[in-house]
Parts: C-alpha cells; sequence; structure tokens
C-alpha cells in the first residue's frame, strides 16, 4: 500500500466500511465546505493543483475532476464531474467537535446505463436529474452504480447568507418549504425542478474552468451563482407537494437514496413492488413509503411510473425502436396502458411524436 492510500485510510478510518452490501462506501466530512474539499483533496489517487482550484482524481474506485471556489463570504461552491468505476456509496460524515452551520443545495446531473430487453438495442444511457437541499448536520448519502457519470453542483450557504438573499420570513408558513424548514427533517430532494438548470450550470463550470482568463470573472460566476440559486427557490416555494413535515422519526437517508438507484437501474423491468423492494433494503413497507415521500415528494409507485415515461420519452427521441416495443422496455404489456400512462405525463400520445411509428 502506498504511503498516499494509507494517509487516506487513516484520514477516513473511523468511519469507512469499505464494503458492505455490494457497495463500496467512502465518507467525505461534510461539517463545512473546506472539510469536504480537504477530505477531497486526501483521496486516493489525487492531485491538486491549488492555483486552479481543481483536484484530478483516478483511483481504482472513481475518475474525475473536483473544482472549488469560494463565491463570497459564507457562499462556496463545488463542482465534482466523476466516473464511477464500481458500485460506490458517497456518504458524509461529521466530526463532533466542529460546527456545521452550511446548508447545501446541489444540482445533480447524471447518465447511468440501462439494459434493455431489445435484441438491437441491449442498452442504452439514461440521463437524470435532481436537486437536493440538506440542513447543517444532516447524514446523508447517494448510491451510485459503475458506469455512472455524473456532475455534482454544490452550493454551501451559511444560514445568514441566505436570510440575506432570500426572504424565508416572508413565506406563508403553509408552503411546504417553509413546513420542512421548520421541521426537524434535514433533506429534500426534488426532480428537475428548475427549467434551463443544467445550461445554467453549464455557464457556472465553463467560468470556473476559465476563471483566470477574464478580470471578471468573479463577478461573473457571483451573478451566475445567484440566479442558479434564486431560479431554485423561487420553484420550490411553488411545489405543493403535500407532506406532514411535523412527523416526528428519523429519517435513513441514505438508505432512501439506495432505494431510488435499485428504482432507476431497473427501469426496463415490471416494478418488483414496495413489499419486495422493503424486503431488499431491510426496512417495514410503511416506514419505505413515508419516507420516500417526505425525501421525494411523490409515492414510490409514482416515482417508478415518472421515471418509466423519462426512459420511454429517451427512447423515442434517441432511438428508431417502435413505439410497441417501447413501451415492453418500460414495463407495459397493454399498449394502450402504456400511452394512457405516458399521455398522463406528457399531455401527449407517444404517435404524437412518432405519427408514421403508430401503435399498430
Amino acid at each position: 500500500m502506498n504511503i498516499k492510500l494509507s494517509k487516506w485510510f487513516q484520514f477516513v478510518k473511523p468511519n469507512l466500511k469499505f464494503y458492505n452490501n455490494g457497495f463500496f462506501e467512502f465518507p467525505f466530512l461534510a461539517n463545512t465546505p473546506e472539510l469536504f474539499i480537504e477530505s477531497t483533496i486526501k483521496s486516493p489517487g489525487s492531485k491538486h493543483f491549488i492555483e486552479d482550484q481543481v483536484v484530478y482524481r483516478n483511483n481504482p474506485f472513481v475518475k474525475g475532476e473536483m473544482r472549488y471556489r469560494k463565491i463570497e463570504e459564507d457562499l462556496w461552491l463545488t463542482i465534482t464531474s466523476v466516473e464511477f468505476k464500481h458500485n460506490a456509496l458517497i456518504k458524509s460524515v461529521y466530526d463532533k467537535n466542529i460546527p456545521s452551520d452550511h446548508y447545501t443545495i446541489t444540482f445533480t446531473v447524471f447518465e447511468s446505463e440501462i439494459k434493455l430487453q431489445n435484441v438491437f438495442i441491449d442498452k442504452m444511457p439514461f440521463y437524470n436529474k435532481f436537486w437536493s437541499f440538506k440542513k447543517p448536520g444532516t447524514d446523508v448519502g447517494a448510491s451510485f452504480y459503475k458506469g455512472s457519470k455524473c456532475e455534482f453542483y454544490i452550493f454551501y450557504i451559511n444560514p445568514s447568507w441566505l436570510e440575506k438573499q432570500i426572504p424565508l420570513d416572508k413565506l406563508d408558513a403553509k408552503i411546504p418549504f417553509k413546513m420542512f424548514l421548520d421541521s426537524d427533517k434535514g433533506f429534500i430532494s426534488y426532480q428537475d425542478i428548475v427549467p434551463n438548470a443544467e445550461v445554467l450550470a453549464q455557464e457556472i463550470l465553463h467560468t470556473l474552468k476559465t476563471f483566470k482568463d477574464d478580470i471578471f470573472s468573479e463577478t461573473i460566476l457571483k451573478a451566475q451563482s445567484l440566479t442558479l440559486i434564486s431560479s431554485f427557490f423561487k420553484n420550490v416555494f411553488e411545489d405543493l407537494r403535500r407532506e406532514n413535515y411535523q412527523d416526528k422519526g428519523k429519517i435513513d437517508y441514505k438508505l432512501i437514496s439506495k432505494c431510488e438507484s435499485i428504482i432507476a437501474s431497473n427501469l426496463s423491468s415490471q416494478f418488483i413492488g414496495i413489499d419486495v423492494l422493503a424486503q431488499k433494503l431491510h426496512v417495514s413497507s410503511t416506514k419505505l413509503k413515508k419516507d420516500f415521500k417526505s425525501v421525494y415528494g411523490t409515492s414510490i409507485l409514482q416515482y417508478v411510473i415518472d421515471k418509466k415515461m423519462h426512459l420511454a420519452m429517451q427512447l423515442i427521441l434517441t432511438t428508431d425502436m417502435q413505439i410497441k416495443y417501447i413501451g415492453n422496455e418500460v414495463g407495459y404489456d397493454s399498449p394502450s396502458k402504456f400511452s394512457a400512462a405516458f399521455k398522463k405525463k406528457y399531455q401527449k400520445l407517444p404517435s404524437d411524436l412518432r405519427p408514421e411509428n403508430s401503435m399498430d
């Protein structure tokens, strides 16, 4: 074992379960953005370029890079692009002796490989986007399967900064997000809730990559970040999910993340059912349903349907597969039921997008 790897193991050893239930587990210190960055710098196979504020990583488990920047006082940004070489669970841990006083807003774009049953197209990339908001000190994790390619845009926001920028005190107490903030729950997730988020995020990434080329980069980055953050909050405030956040009870966010990963990797099969899913995760069906809805704002069944329709849309737009076979690929034996589910999601029939390729 080389010296760098040995030091990294010593750094994370108190929280490291190296291989557990089919996933390699990797903790990072999440008390502050500085500690998160240090965790990345000290991970195996990392090369840190201080002047460019970028860390490149290539080890037996992941390959990619992380860029970081302090935008202004109490506001940091990290952008991580990574490809997973093995199944991995990335999880937050906290040093109890260090204050944890940052909210995090994360925009994730990831590409995974979906296995299909089609003879000519046996697999295809599946693109997914979601947002999350985490309170300080919340223990979370995210599961990723081998081959997944991900981009994580993470804003670290001190509550005092947030109070200056966002009028949280003026929010109606009955708005779901305000109810979440006032509850004991620590983490909430949203599916692709911000229009054009990926375009805005890519502009921010370009600014970081070319930061030294423009004397206005600092001003541009601040403006771009405020645009994306304010767009997130504007859309979150309008979200009308129904959830009783006053219910007490701890949520295992790592388990809910693994539940989502199982769903996402099996979209071309019939849904295994909530009871079987709960058995796989060693939790009761009742708690799984309740906690999943608390985090994702929708039932497990509706989440499965939404993702299947998203996969169907990608197959319609990016392949020549006949629509009747696309319905089969997302688990529908009945063409009419597939068309009805698709129209409910997108207000269009599959044949409206492929008029020359009907269900007949």
